[in-house]
């Protein structure tokens, strides 16, 4: 692919945007369009341990959310150098079939951040997957390839976390990174090439983009990265407008209601001091930090890769001026989208600040979660905050008991209930709404990182050892017993 600002668009785009295809709606990270919320009932509050356990299959280790179609699961892993892409039988939890890519590249990235941390998309029937260190790949059901499209190396100092999904016929791949090499690129579904690609100013965003779909205007691609909030066309990639005032360090995907999208990220309220780094990692003693004394620090070796002089080495100038970028609110954001009737259907919506809460969101990864008029955000420790979505009102805070810890899945809704995984494999299940409950507490005994997929009273939810099915065997599944035996082997 051709390094360039942006390339024409090779085919017209059909205009219907196939956000979620499938009778699942979950075929991207977070389900229908990012949102994290499923129309359907059923799904049960106390689960694990035998307990609404329709099967459990042991999977190879990865981050990824898994995304469903009408029959199978797709995943991504990662063991012994290989990129690994898996789909299992969505009844019976077997695993269908497995493929797998060497890495072609390697940069260090920040220790939550896995090689196979992004989650892929499907259309309904292929899958697509994106992998950081190697690029695109597309499979088909049987797990034939389809198309290859090799991408990268990267400069994100924490490693790319945008998801890919799916607009029109087009995969869209969001890639913010450092050294002006920030872009975003529609690649076509049937084969791979290029329909467009556009630079962004952007530099190291992490949140996965979303589509809309205003009435009488062009459809739009909306992100949300260091310092702005954009859209782009989906037939050309065009940036139509930008928003300042969001965090610089987003790393949660937005959320978007009918014509309000949220948006909350971090910053550096005040700078941090290089004396501490050095206390901890220099050795010798000389005032600056050398790849020997900051191993496999992500930030520190960001610093030294990509500010000053490059040379791996961090002094007392490099790590200041690092600072001045990240230095930012704290902030939560809702922004409305606001047609201009005098203006062309493919430049006429226009963002406008709703309100804003400035507040510490500190190393908040998981994305923000809107459901029944209620905005929910939870931060590690198991502290969750929610909002009227309408004011920014804060409505209640307090931690979720039973479920702790740290929080990298993104919380997810149905039925009147709140999935809340954390880190040490806690899933608490809350009663939604403004005073919101914990109806039950489920412990794994297995860490999870992945945001679970809600579909048909079902749950499906990655851990660190395996995937389960969360739910009653009599709603559209076959009994298969609770633990099977799979041979992980490569093809």
């Amino acid at each position: 692919m051709r390094d360039v600002a942006s390339v024409r668009v090779s085919a017209p785009l059909p205009p219907v945007l196939r956000a979620s295809p499938g009778r699942s709606g979950w075929t991207r990270f977070r389900g229908p369009n990012g949102s994290g919320v499923s129309p359907d009932t059923g799904f049960p509050a106390e689960f694990g341990n035998g307990r609404n356990t329709v099967w459990r299959t042991p999977v190879r280790p990865g981050k990824s959310s898994p995304v469903l179609t009408r029959r199978h699961i797709f995943l991504t892993s990662f063991e012994n150098g290989k990129l690994f892409t898996h789909c299992f039988d969505r009844h019976s939890g077997k695993l269908l079939w497995e493929r797998a890519e060497d890495r072609s590249h390697h940069q260090m990235a920040n220790t939550l951040n896995h090689p196979a941390a992004i989650s892929p998309v499907t259309d309904g029937q292929n899958v697509y997957v994106f992998f950081k260190d190697f690029g695109l790949i597309s499979y088909d059901p049987a797990g034939q390839v389809r198309w290859k499209v090799p991408l990268g190396p990267f400069t994100n100092s924490m490693g790319l976390g945008a998801s890919p999904i799916i607009a029109g016929d087009s995969v869209v791949l969001l890639a913010d990174q450092l050294e002006g090499k920030s872009y975003i690129a529609a690649f076509d579904c049937r084969n791979g090439e290029i329909r467009w690609k556009i630079a962004r100013d952007e530099t190291e965003g992490w949140g996965t983009p979303l589509l809309y779909q205003p009435s009488g205007s062009a459809p739009l691609i909306l992100t949300a990265s260091r310092g702005q909030f954009g859209a782009h066309l989906v037939s050309s990639g065009q940036r139509t407008w930008s928003q300042d005032g969001v965090a610089t360090t987003i790393v949660a995907s937005p959320v978007l209601s009918q014509d309000t999208v949220f948006v909350f990220g971090y910053g550096s309220e005040s700078a941090a001091p290089f004396s501490k780094s050095l206390a901890r990692y220099d050795k010798n003693q000389d005032g600056q930090l050398s790849p020997d004394e900051y191993g496999n620090d992500a930030f520190v070796h960001g610093i030294g890769k990509y500010v000053g002089n490059r040379d791996l080495v961090v002094t007392q100038e490099e790590w200041d001026e690092k600072q001045r970028v990240v230095m930012g609110p704290n902030r939560l954001l809702a922004i409305r989208l606001e047609r201009d009737p005098g203006s062309p259907p493919e430049n006429s919506i226009r963002p406008r600040e709703l309100w804003r809460y400035d507040k510490s969101f500190t190393g908040v990864i998981p994305s923000p979660l809107l459901y029944g008029g209620v905005l929910y955000v939870v931060r590690n420790g198991g502290i969750l905050t929610s909002f009227d979505a309408q004011t920014g009102q804060v409505l209640k805070t307090g931690r979720v008991e039973g479920a702790l810890g740290g929080y990298s899945a993104s919380p997810v809704a149905a039925d009147g209930k709140l999935f809340l995984a954390n880190e040490d494999g806690k899933v608490a299940v809350l009663r939604a709404g403004a005073d919101w409950d914990v109806l039950a507490v489920n412990d794994l005994g297995e860490s999870c990182y992945a945001t679970p997929a809600l579909s048909d009273g079902h749950i499906y939810l990655r851990s660190s050892q395996a995937l389960y099915r969360f739910g009653s065997a009599l709603r559209g599944t076959r009994p298969t017993g609770l633990h099977q035996k799979v041979n992980l082997k490569a093809n």
